[in-house]
This record gives structure tokens, sequence and C-alpha cells, in this order.
């Protein structure tokens, strides 16, 4: 992978086998010292090797800090951009698995927030200033020069991607057919995690081919269940709350986490059906409300239906 010829763990080097043991195999350091010669161990052996051969090799330390070698090579080539499972974190950074025998580095400046054992994350493998391999999660360039323009999507399509970026306005996914999606706040079910797979909703196609995509449930759906959260605030504050038409849309998105426009449709919804009602910038139940929690709920026609579980 690098022409340096200087042994340091995280490397891989190809070296050649100069005499075997019960152990395993051992490798010319290229040092002239038997001492220093770097051991390969059985189980680190991807099949027999002989002496005299020569091998790329994968180089580590093990737990008593001794220069170790492994046939368990990276399956990722520097400059490679690829979704890989985090092994574990540290208070310095992260450890990825990429297919090697020990986990490769991720630090801390590489990091885009916080990651967790078992999270998969889009991250790019290179070599750092000492000759290591690491990996970063800075890879929004690189999957925008190997996305492909969503051609033969249509609106309603539903997507499956990965999420690779969250910014202040929404999360960016890379699809498996190397398309870009992304995915505003307002039009996300819960708040994404980097690295999360999700299924969307196409919602709007892109000159420059790429995809604004939704997880929320399409208008009617995400009406019901807006409206049924109202319910139960008010069901929660005795009847009453202190939002209306006339409430910011920044204090929507805290209380309900819904834009203005979503919260006046379902607001809208339940005045229309006789359930709630405005005075004086709050919103109230209405009598024919259930206020004990059960009993009311709103049918596709809009009109109170007390078949079914309360909103």
């Amino acid at each position: 992978m690098t022409t340096d010829t200087e042994l340091k763990p995280g490397t891989v080097r190809t070296l050649t086998v100069v005499r075997t043991g019960e152990l395993g195999a051992f490798l010319d350091a290229g040092t002239g010292k038997t001492a220093d010669d770097i051991l390969l161990h059985r189980v680190q052996q991807t099949r027999e090797v002989a002496v005299g051969e020569t091998l790329p090799v994968y180089l580590y330390l093990d737990p008593k800090g001794r220069l170790t070698a492994s046939m368990r090579l990276p399956q990722m080539r520097e400059g490679q951009v690829a979704r890989a499972a985090v092994i574990n974190t540290t208070k310095d950074g992260a450890f990825v698995d990429i297919g090697a025998e020990r986990g490769i580095f991720m630090p801390f400046a590489g990091m885009k927030g916080r990651v967790r054992r078992g999270d998969k994350v889009w991250i790019k493998l290179y070599r750092d200033k000492s000759g290591r391999l690491a990996v970063t999660m800075e890879v929004e360039d690189d999957l925008r020069k190997a996305a492909r323009p969503a051609d033969a999507v249509k609106l309603g399509d539903q997507i499956t991607g990965s999420v690779y970026n969250i910014t202040d306005e929404g999360a960016f996914l890379f699809t498996a057919d190397r398309h870009i999606a992304f995915l505003h706040h307002s039009e996300a079910a819960a708040r994404p995690r980097l690295g999360e797979e999700l299924t969307a909703r196409v919602t709007y196609i892109r000159d420059d081919g790429r995809i604004n995509v939704a997880t929320r449930p399409v208008k009617q759906a995400a009406m019901d269940i807006d409206a049924e959260a109202i319910i139960a605030m008010l069901r929660a504050r005795g009847g009453s709350m202190p939002y209306s038409d006339a409430t910011p849309p920044d204090i929507v998105k805290q209380k309900f986490n819904i834009s203005k426009a979503a919260f006046k449709r379902a607001l809208g919804r339940l005045m229309k059906a006789g359930l709630a009602e405005q005075r004086e910038g709050w919103t109230y139940l209405t009598e024919q409300t259930d206020n004990s929690g059960g009993g009311v709920t709103l049918g596709t026609t809009g009109q109170p239906d007390r078949r079914g579980d309360p909103l």
C-alpha cells in the first residue's frame, strides 16, 4: 500500500518469511537482528506459509506492545469510502472494523457528532502524518463525486439509504443505487442518527438529479398523527394549551416537532370536527371531546368517530 519501508503499527507491508516455529512464522524486519523479527502467529495466518515467501501483512501491536503481523488485511484501499461498523469508542476517538486484524482508529477530529459501538457509519480510509492507516467521517465530497442522478426514480417511490451528514436543515442520505437524498427535519418522523439506514418516500426530484425525501406519513395520515399529538397535550394540560394558529413556528417545532403549516392543518382538522376551539391565542378541547382520554377519534371524513381508540 505504500513504498515507505518503515515498519509501524497500523500499516500494510510486504515482508519475507525468514523462519518458522511452534508459534508461527517470523518475518524479516530488515534490521539484520533475529530479535527484531516480527511474529506472524498461526492464528493470524489465512493459509500455511513457507520460508522465503514474501507476504503482504497488516502490522499492529499485541497486548504486550510488540509489533505483530496478520495476513488479514484491511478490506478497503486508501482513499476509498465505505460504510463500516464502530467496534469501540475512547476519549480520543473510535475504532472501526474494515476487515483487518484490529480496528482502524478514527480520531475525534474525524468524527461527526457522537458515535456508539455498533453504529455503522460512512468513513474514508487514509494514512495519517505518522504513516498509520486511519479513517474519517468527512466523506461528503467523495460521495458527491460517486453519486448518480436519480433518473429512474419517480415521485412517491420508496428509497433506502444511510445518513452520512446532518446539518441544521436536515440529513443527507446515500442510497444503494448511489443517489443522494435530502431529508428536511420537518419531513422526518424522528431525528435521524449518522449512519442510520432509513426508508423514505420521494417527494421531489431536483434538476441536478438529487431527490428530496420524507419519512413522515403522507399528508392525510400525518394530519391524523399530528392531531393526536395536539389532543394528547390538551388532555395532559386539563383541556387547554397556550398554543394556537398565532404561535411562532419555532415554538411549534419545539413543542410538537412539526412545522407551523402541519400544526395549522392538524388544528384546522380538529376544529372542523368540533373537537377543539381557539380563543385569544389559546386552544381548548370542546365539550363533545371526551377529556378522560378515551372515546373519540377522527375518521377519514374529519368527523368525530366514537368507535375506536382516542386521539
